[in-house]
């Protein structure tokens, strides 16, 4: 059973926009399962955190939630008042009837129908009264939230969606896909009344963030720790994407922040072709140090000054 959302990100119910972002970005970092590989709980708690986030972040759903007109998990309550919605011309020139039944301004009958005032009353005949009396309507349309991973938005997946202990959906993530989208599943909504058709599944898919790989538009960023050798002497070095390593050559020089580009790694697009992958690197000394390189730079930098904050005016 789905957690309060408040709850899963330990926020308080008016929490701000910044407060709800900030706790998930600590929370998802902390049980991502790149972090936890083989580690099931933290996966099933970074699915809930995506789960809560992608409610909570969300202002019209947010406040529908506080309203009590969905659950946890996004769904549709109950509604317990009366909705006409569907209704459209009917039959033989009747007017306002569902797909094929009964009007609003027949109250009386669809009452009776269901058990409620009066009984059943036919000023028009026989049979218009059977006419006016048989409901036909299509089962409502479900909605649901599914989590997937970044890489699984990127590549294209099979998911299921897991309902009830006996009830699941299988659902198809096509390459590419953009967060907050909607899969509609035909036919797999609420039974429909009187022989009506099913509603449909509305399955509101939200990515989780990657790790190390951020999306904007078809394009994907990624920073790459490099040593001070490979930036200064430049080389071939093994880089990431979305669709396993590639080989990528630094320039002699680089620096942090300089910027290269893979053409073609990035996301598929809606029309055809994918976008690239932007490298930025990031040099790294080693971890607690290291001594020779240390006694190095000592004797080698008295003998090549330079200023690299200079342009900040700090000279």
């Amino acid at each position: 059973m789905a957690r309060n959302p408040y709850e899963v990100l330990g926020v308080a119910r008016d929490a701000s926009e910044d407060d709800i972002r900030r706790a998930y970005r600590r929370l998802a970092k902390q049980h991502h399962p790149d972090l936890n590989p083989g580690n099931k709980e933290a996966e099933a708690r970074f699915k809930e955190i995506g789960a809560a986030n992608a409610l909570l972040s969300d202002a019209a759903k947010r406040a529908r939630f506080d309203r009590g007109e969905i659950d946890e998990t996004g769904a549709e309550k109950p509604q317990y008042q009366p909705n006409y919605r569907g209704f459209a011309e009917g039959p033989d020139g009747a007017k306002y009837y569902t797909a094929e039944g009964v009007a609003p301004e027949d109250l009386e009958d669809l009452f009776a129908m269901f058990g409620g005032r009066g009984g059943f009353r036919s000023a028009a005949g026989d049979e218009a009264f059977t006419r006016r009396t048989h409901v036909r309507m299509r089962g409502a349309d479900l909605h649901y939230m599914l989590t997937i991973d970044f890489l699984e938005a990127i590549n294209g997946a099979k998911k299921r969606l897991q309902l009830a202990p006996d009830k699941s959906l299988d659902v198809t993530i096509p390459p590419g896909l953009r967060d907050g989208r909607i899969l509609r599943l035909k036919e797999q909504g609420g039974e429909g009344v009187g022989g009506g058709s099913k509603g449909d599944a509305l399955i509101e898919v939200h990515v989780a963030p990657h790790a190390f790989f951020r999306r904007d538009g078809d394009d994907i960023h990624v920073e790459l720790p490099v040593t001070i050798a490979e930036a200064a002497l430049g080389g071939k070095i093994s880089v990431p994407t979305p669709t396993g390593a590639v080989t990528m050559t630094v320039p002699v020089g680089s620096n942090t922040g300089t910027r290269l580009r893979l053409r073609g790694k990035g996301a598929p697009k809606a029309d055809s072709g994918y976008g690239d992958e932007y490298v930025t690197l990031k040099i790294v000394l080693p971890e607690g140090g290291d001594k020779a390189l240390a006694d190095f730079l000592r004797n080698w930098a008295p003998q090549h000054p330079y200023d690299p904050r200079r342009a900040m005016g700090s000279s």
